[in-house]
């Protein structure tokens, strides 16, 4: 019986081991762009600001969405 429940345990303690590691690896990865603006919302941040003019906007936009 105590055989029965170590290898529950060790399983477990395996599979919870796995599941932290692939959630470690993938929030290193996406976390960083997460948390990052992309170049469309960089562009529009500038068009707002006034450092680039709406043709630059567009044909900047254009570029980007290829």
């Amino acid at each position: 019986m105590i055989g029965g429940l170590m290898m529950v345990v060790f399983w477990g303690l395996i599979i919870a081991l796995i599941v932290l590691a692939v959630k470690w690896l993938t929030n290193d990865r996406s976390g960083a762009s997460r948390g990052k603006p992309d170049a469309v919302d960089t562009l529009r941040e500038r068009f707002a600001s006034g450092e680039i003019d709406e043709e630059e906007f567009e044909r900047r936009k254009k570029v980007l969405k290829r």
